[in-house]
This record gives C-alpha cells, structure tokens and sequence, in this order.
C-alpha cells in the first residue's frame, strides 16, 4: 500500500492563523467545562479528554463513552486517544466517525504510569517504529478524518532531532509539541526556544502540517505574541484555561462574574454526569479541582476555598457562594 506523502488537512485546512486550541486534560476538559467556554469565548479548536482505544474497543465502552461526549456548538472538535496496538486505532475510526468528530489525535506525550503501561501516551517517544505503525493505522481507520498528534520533545532528553522527523515524515494534519521532556513534567520552564528548529523541520519534510506549541501560556496575547516569535501556526493552552473560561476573550473577569460561573459550571456538570441511579458517571470530586482556580486573588479565597470542598452537591455550592 502506497502511503500518502501528503497530509488529509481536512478541517485544519480551513481555520485561521494563529491557531488557538485547549489542551486536553483527563477529568478537567470534559464536556461542561469546554460548554463554559463556548458560552463565553470558544478556542479555534477543541479536544476532547484523552480516552483509551483498548477500552473503547471493550465491554466497558460505555463507560468510556462520556469523555466523548460533546455539543455541536464546540465543533471543530477533535477526539483524543491513547494506547499501543496499531490494529485497535484501525478498528476505532469507525467509532470516531460515526460520533461525528472533525479529526483524531494520538496521544503521543501523557507520562501517566497506567498510560505508558498500555504501550502509549509517552512510552511511544521510546517506539518510533511503533509511532509509525499507530499513526499509519489510525489514517487506514480514520476515512476523511485528519490525523494528529500531540507529543513532547523527547522521553529523558531533548530528542527532537530524531523524534521530530520521525513523526513528520509521516504526515500529519497537525502536530502540537508540548516543550518539555516527559521525565521533566512541568517542573521546569517550557522549552521554547527550541521551536525555531522544530518549525524548520517541518518546513523541509512537511511543510504542510501544521504545528503548535504548548506550555506556560497565560494569556491569550503570550499565546500569539509566542506564535508569531517562533513561526508556530498555532499555539495550545493547558493551565492557563483552569478556572478561566473567559481566557480566549482576553477579557479578565471581576468576582462576581468568576463565582457566578463557577456555580453555573458546577450545576451543568452534575446535569450531565449525574446519573438517574444512585452511581455518578463522574463523581462529583472531580468537580473540586476547579473550585481553586475559580476561587482565588481575593481576601477569603482560602476561607470561601475550604468551604466548597466540603460541598456534596451544585445545590450546596450555590448556597456557599450565595451565602458568601
């Protein structure tokens, strides 16, 4: 089988430089916080929280189901999957059409232990031969779909020297960098200057796929002021979205307007993950980690912070916010 020497664009093709997307995070972008954001200010691009190709593949699928779930006002949005088996990506396309997805991105990059174990996330930055194989698999399964990935600059050391080739030799839609080692995590300052280089390689092996950047964006001017520095097509935002759906505005709220939403957040978050039986199909802890974000900068941030942890319900976080 002849492979393609050009990349299926698809819907990237049509977005506007330079590109702004969240990054997806497990058990924090799900689908009431990305609706947050398109109430307010949407990225030019959504991903969905990283989900398991194996276990979609499973009897358990329902249960993995909900990390896919979306509104059509978030479109264009792109599923995310991890895993280590080329045939499971080939076999889950059809799945990701049939959901109605833009596009498909492999998760290239995650340093969690259970992650790395399945063979995916960041073990691959160990596997480029494997690398291929799961992005290879994942267009045969794709049909019109693009494919995409989002990795780091290497597992122990920078090795994008080798890495980045590696993947943009099999061209990709997109492919987003997050600019830290795996073993660095994000206890060291994002490694930006080494876009310069990275964008470069594109231009010599696929000129056509487009990159982004990712790491210690904090506002919406850092995330294109970075852009336009590196020559990056587009840059993706993780902690910086954390408690501010206002970010892709630019606009900074006042207090009021920050707990108003956190409440609003928190009842459309148990709207939806609250099922009609005693089990939750989220619990409502994973609620608690953006109380912190929403809640601080101001005088009893701490007091009002503690108060909400200890919040069984939206209705009890409405009458601690309200009560303030």
């Amino acid at each position: 089988m002849k492979r393609d020497t050009e990349p299926n664009l698809g819907f990237w093709a049509k977005l506007k430089k330079p590109i702004m997307a969240m990054a997806p995070m497990a058990n924090v972008t799900d689908a009431a916080f990305r609706r947050m954001f398109v109430e307010i200010k949407k990225p030019d691009v959504f991903w969905t929280e990283f989900v398991s190709v194996e276990g979609l593949l499973s009897k358990g699928r329902q249960k993995l189901l909900p990390d896919l779930w979306y509104d059509k006002r978030e479109y264009p949005i792109v599923a995310q999957l991890f895993g280590g088996k080329p045939e499971q990506f080939e076999r889950i396309g059809a799945l990701i059409q049939k959901l109605g997805f833009d596009g498909i991105d492999i998760n290239m990059g995650c340093p969690d232990k259970s992650v790395e174990k399945s063979g995916g996330g960041a073990a691959l930055m160990k596997n480029p031969a494997l690398a291929k194989e799961i992005i290879r698999a994942a267009k045969r399964g794709a049909g019109k779909l693009p494919v995409s990935v989002k990795t780091r600059i290497g597992y122990r050391k920078n090795e994008i020297e080798t890495w980045m080739p590696a993947l943009l030799k099999e061209h990709i839609a997109a492919l987003t960098i997050h600019f830290r080692t795996r073993n660095e995590m994000s206890k060291v300052p994002a490694h930006w200057d080494l876009a310069p280089k990275i964008v470069e390689m594109r231009n010599q092996i696929a000129p056509r796929t487009l990159l982004l950047g990712n790491g210690d964006i904090s506002s919406l001017d850092e995330a294109k002021r970075r852009a336009k520095e590196t020559g990056l097509d587009g840059v993706m935002v993780g902690r910086g979205v954390f408690g501010n759906p206002w970010f892709f505005s630019g606009r900074v709220p006042d207090l009021r307007e920050k707990l108003e939403r956190l409440v609003t957040h928190t009842e459309l978050f148990e709207k939806l993950y609250k099922s009609n039986t005693e089990a939750r199909i989220k619990n409502f802890e994973v609620m608690k980690k953006h109380f912190k974000a929403y809640v601080s900068g101001f005088d009893d941030a701490k007091e009002l912070r503690i108060k909400l942890m200890e919040a069984e319900d939206a209705a009890s976080v409405r009458r601690i916010i309200e009560g303030r």
